[in-house]
């Protein structure tokens, strides 16, 4: 029986023009309704969450930094990871060697750090999310202390392949991993949305069996692994398609309402 219901954002929550549907917004107040917990988790930073939420004038626990800040209800933090600073400062040194072309930036609890604001990707993702960036040095944030949850790297869709192989091989202490063709997370290696989502059922003390989740994308399959029943949208590559226990229709159709009205957590 589901007791818990955890979904990705981009992709899957909401529609290509980043709306979230009339439906999957009354999915969302049904089984609120019906006491069952709904869990947004996301790569996506918890100022880029909150206006989803009172966009329908809710208010839910939310996994953000894809498992590496988790945040109650409340906005009470329940489980909180930082990247180590010797090793993000080389990770900074290598990027900006290896790869100049790319837009680096810096979160770090409720924050978010950029190099230069008026950057056209920093401008696309500040349009998307509505999230604000500061403008600072990100070597005086690791000296003041300013642990970073995750180093965000946008770029063109090769570049972001290339910076996947390459990072992932020269810093196994990072968990580097693509939430779109042109986004590259990179985070602790302990970081997953699988393991934000553990912390988020031992606070309503349920299980991963109890759990069902919505994903779409590659930062969702250890998400889509461990609850569980997992569904993939319709537009899903097939990897994470295959890791799902089931597949539904895609978040242009609201897969996420049609599920759970065909599966009878909620009423059409």
């Amino acid at each position: 029986m589901v007791k818990i219901v955890f979904s990705d954002i981009d992709g899957t929550f909401l529609t290509p023009d980043s709306r979230v549907s009339e439906r999957t917004g009354k999915a969302v107040r049904s089984l609120l309704e019906r006491d069952i917990p709904f869990v947004l988790v996301s790569a996506r930073m918890p100022e880029a969450i909150y206006p989803i939420t009172d966009q329908l004038g809710i208010q839910i626990p939310i996994i953000s930094y894809s498992g590496g800040l988790v945040l109650s209800k409340e906005g009470e933090t329940l489980a909180s990871t930082e990247m180590a600073a010797a090793d993000t400062a080389r990770l900074l040194t290598v990027i900006g060697t290896k790869f100049p072309q790319v837009t680096v930036n810096y979160y770090a609890g409720r924050h978010w750090y950029v190099r230069d604001r008026s950057d056209q990707r920093v401008q696309t993702e500040i349009d998307i999310t509505t999230a604000q960036p500061i403008e600072g040095d990100f070597d005086e944030r690791l000296q003041a202390g300013e642990l970073p949850n995750k180093i965000l790297i946008m770029a063109d869709p090769a570049d972001c392949e290339q910076a996947e192989r390459e990072l992932a091989a020269d810093f196994p202490m990072f968990h580097v991993v693509r939430s779109a063709p042109f986004l590259l997370e990179i985070m602790d290696r302990s970081v997953s949305k699988a393991t934000g989502i553990r912390v988020m059922l031992d606070h309503f003390g349920l299980t991963a069996v109890e759990s069902l989740s919505f994903g779409d994308n590659y930062n969702d399959l250890e998400m889509l692994r461990y609850t569980g029943m997992s569904v993939a949208m319709g537009n899903a590559p097939e990897p994470v398609k295959a890791a799902a226990t089931e597949v539904t229709a895609s978040n242009v159709e609201d897969g996420i309402y049609q599920y759970l009205v065909r599966n009878g957590l909620i009423a059409g």
